[in-house]
């Protein structure tokens, strides 16, 4: 689905990683972790296209007559605080060339856990309902490759057992998924490769249970890889 071939990013003579090289499979989902600073969120971006690397490249994997249909989820929500949560969704579904109806669209935000606030600005929602719409967002695109940064954050336990179904159904119909988190022990069952950024390189590319220390005590996000 997507490849890197010895993938750098310097900022100036800062190196933040070099020769980072790996396959993301369909139908796999990929842990990326790395402490802070490691440059997780960077190497996310160069994923998406929304930046470039220093050297190397990233490619499709594979191809197809409609391309890869990317899904990102950053740090930045991208909605519109003045807008409803169902105006915003029908602004992107326009933005995007999608065929979803307004059924469709109520659809996706009953799927999220906002069916409630269907009318309401997205400018009152909280941090965890505007990360819910904004996921809404993503998955209306019904994406090939979905890459997730702390998708996670500002989410209830219920909102985090949402997400983690997503993620799931998302790999289940062959998705190529990678996301950034800070929970190892919460979010490694659903990884089937964790890539640990560490010392400037990739520091391990296997399976989450094989990682040494997996077992250690999390600390609330913050163990020795995820800190």
């Amino acid at each position: 689905m997507l490849e890197l071939d010895r993938v750098a990013k310097l900022y100036g003579a800062k190196v933040i990683f070099k020769d980072v090289s790996c396959v993301l499979a369909a139908g796999t989902v990929s842990l990326l972790v790395g402490g802070n600073g490691a440059g997780k969120s960077t190497l996310m971006r160069i994923m998406a296209g929304l930046s470039q690397p220093s050297a190397g490249g990233v490619r499709p994997a594979r191809s197809g007559a409609g391309g890869v249909r990317l899904g990102y989820l950053g740090h930045a929500t991208f909605l519109y605080p003045g807008l409803t949560a169902l105006e915003n969704l029908a602004f992107w579904r326009t933005a995007h060339g999608l065929r979803l109806s307004e059924a469709g669209l109520r659809t996706m935000l009953e799927r999220v856990g906002l069916a409630a606030h269907v009318h309401e600005r997205a400018g009152i929602f909280s941090r965890g309902m505007a990360q819910r719409l904004n996921l809404a967002r993503v998955l209306m695109l019904e994406p090939d490759l979905l890459l997730l940064d702390e998708p996670g954050t500002g989410l209830d336990a219920a909102s985090l057992a949402l997400l983690r179904r997503e993620i799931t159904t998302a790999r289940q119909r062959g998705a190529c998924v990678t996301l950034i988190s800070h929970d190892l022990a919460g979010d490694a069952p659903l990884a089937d490769r964790l890539l640990l950024l560490a010392g400037r390189r990739l520091a391990y590319d296997g399976p989450p249970a094989d990682f040494p220390g997996f077992d250690a005590p999390a600390g609330g996000g913050d163990g020795a890889c995820c800190a």
